[in-house]
């Protein structure tokens, strides 16, 4: 049950978080969508070093797992924006804009993706700090 609640309540924040960078930097029909490949990219990366990195220890909750991975970053990034960007640009007349944008979201998604799940996976077998000073230094 902890686990639905997560993903509803990361669905939210996702939601929220794409509006905000939707209505930040928004776009009109037959433009490249800027938007949806830098949210969806930024996604791929983040996913990746999550499952690299946070994920891989055994302390993580699964609630948080899925309260992150499939609520924020499921409701942040959307294969259906990039869709409906696909119809709108195929249907202006901008067919070669439209795979220029297919191939970039999946070669770019895929290459960071990749490049997160590498870092996180070397952040994760870093030791934790064990002690901060007053300072702020870590012991």
């Amino acid at each position: 049950m902890r686990a639905y609640l997560a993903v509803a309540v990361g669905g939210l924040i996702g939601t929220g978080l794409r509006l905000a960078f939707d209505l930040a930097f928004p776009h009109g029909d037959g433009q490249f969508p800027v938007e949806t490949l830098v949210v969806n990219l930024v996604g791929a990366f983040v996913l990746g070093w999550l499952a690299g990195g946070l994920w891989t220890r055994p302390t993580t909750p699964t609630w948080l797992k899925a309260g992150i991975g499939s609520g924020v970053i499921g409701s942040f990034t959307t294969l259906s924006a990039v869709m409906a960007s696909l119809v709108v640009l195929t249907r202006e007349g901008e067919s070669w804009l439209a795979a220029v944008y297919v191939l970039v979201t999946m070669v770019g998604g895929l290459a960071l993706a990749a490049a997160g799940l590498r870092i996180g996976s070397l952040l994760a077998h870093r030791p934790m700090p064990t002690e901060i000073t007053d300072a702020g230094e870590t012991l």
